[in-house]
């Protein structure tokens, strides 16, 4: 299993390549042994960048398999495995973990927005369930609810549980969740855009849509960031910064599998309610791709 010193760096939040309206295994198989050999730190499947809501639980079990199958134990694969529903959590978890994950990402359960107490419930339920490593993963711009940091250091007394990924938008959580949870808590940046700061601020890598497009860019940027060479890495972050923001110009991944299908990476095709890049979309992705020397 993954430790506390292997979960860091660039971490690619996989998307899911589609043709014909399945799952295209080559492709995603191809595109995994390419993100490693790009220098890739860790691969996340099936999260939302993954379009994981549009996938049949066969498929989510499938894609998980595939991903760890072809990582062949290079990188530390975090599977996505969160759900509303804390029983279909287990589930997802308890696959993984058969699988051979090394990690779970389980996001605070979406739409029910439950109490603090029921937060910490769900993911005490998830580690009693389960050995696996589990990343909380906190997006209240999608499930609506902020897991504060004294519910993180509750559960960061649990021993699997044994970090975060931080989409809150807050810079400054970095340092609370440092000091309610300790240095040695995992700290991954959920927002691209914000990972320089917030790796300044003590935080241990990120996981990234931008990876998807510029694998490399972004593992360069996290080393010179890890070895605090920050003027450096000020320079990668203004040549990602154009991606950072036009991978989101429409609703993701539509921009990420565009800008993959222009590297021959896999087809751009998306499952509904995601649709297809516009040309406009398809425009800024191409300039934004040109500015971090993709094409």
């Amino acid at each position: 299993m993954a430790n506390q010193l292997h979960i860091f760096g660039s971490i690619t939040a996989l998307v899911t390549p589609f043709k014909d309206g399945a799952v295209d295994d080559d492709a995603l198989r191809g595109f995994v042994k390419w993100q490693i050999a790009e220098g890739t730190n860790g691969l996340v499947p099936v999260g939302t960048t993954g379009e994981s809501p549009t996938l049949s639980h066969t498929e989510h079990r499938a894609v998980t398999e595939a991903v760890i199958e072809a990582a062949a134990g290079a990188v530390p694969v975090i599977a996505g495995c969160g759900s509303n529903s804390t029983a279909e959590a287990i589930d997802l978890m308890r696959h993984a973990e058969t699988a051979r994950a090394d990690a779970a990402l389980i996001v605070c359960p979406y739409y029910n927005k439950p109490s603090q107490q029921g937060l910490y419930d769900h993911f005490k339920a998830l580690a009693d369930a389960s050995s696996l490593p589990i990343v909380i993963y906190n997006i209240p711009g999608r499930s609506i609810v902020d897991m504060q940091p004294d519910t993180m250091a509750k559960l960061a007394e649990i021993s699997t549980v044994i970090g975060v990924k931080d989409a809150t938008g807050d810079a400054g959580r970095v340092s609370a969740t440092r000091a309610a949870c300790g240095p040695d808590f995992i700290q991954l940046s959920g927002n691209d855009d914000m990972t320089l700061g917030m790796m300044a601020m003590g935080a241990h890598g990120a996981i990234s849509v931008t990876s998807n497009v510029a694998p490399a860019l972004c593992a360069q940027f996290q080393k010179l960031v890890r070895d605090g060479a920050f003027s450096a890495a000020l320079e990668v972050q203004d040549k990602l910064y154009p991606l950072h923001r036009d991978l989101f110009c429409e609703p993701s991944p539509a921009p990420a599998k565009y800008g993959l299908s222009l590297l021959g990476q896999c087809q751009a095709d998306v499952r509904l309610p995601i649709t297809p890049l516009t040309d406009a979309g398809k425009a800024k992705i191409k300039a934004a791709m040109a500015v971090a020397g993709l094409l």
